[in-house]
């Protein structure tokens, strides 16, 4: 009987002190989200802008590199795809979306 009225005390205290401690419960889930953002989500959407704009702007006798893993120099250019040879007399049309990279010309030549 006695434990009753306790509980009832506790429960009523903490309800008219809760927009603090609120607000100090919740900062560190808030800490957490605006350094995974710092540190994952912008990056990744700088590197994506990037890509982007290199795919956009690919040019004949750039190479590229395939989200496939083909490596190829580029030997045409059209509106949706590129030709690529990846061998000599070896060509392969590709989609612009497939491009994981593109190297521009005059880029590190190959040891071949």
């Amino acid at each position: 009987m006695l434990i009753s009225p306790a509980y009832a005390q506790t429960a009523s205290g903490a309800a008219q002190g809760g927009g603090l401690a609120g607000f100090i419960s919740l900062a560190p889930l808030l800490l957490v989200f605006v350094v995974f953002y710092f540190l994952m989500i912008r990056p990744q959407q700088r590197r994506m802008k990037s890509l982007q704009s290199a795919v956009a702007g690919v040019k004949k006798g750039d190479t590229v590199v395939t989200a496939g893993g083909l490596i190829g120099k580029v030997t045409r250019v059209e509106d949706d795809a590129v030709e690529v040879e990846i061998a000599p007399n070896t060509r392969v049309r590709v989609v612009k979306a497939t491009l994981a990279e593109v190297t521009p010309l005059g880029g590190k030549p190959a040891n071949d």
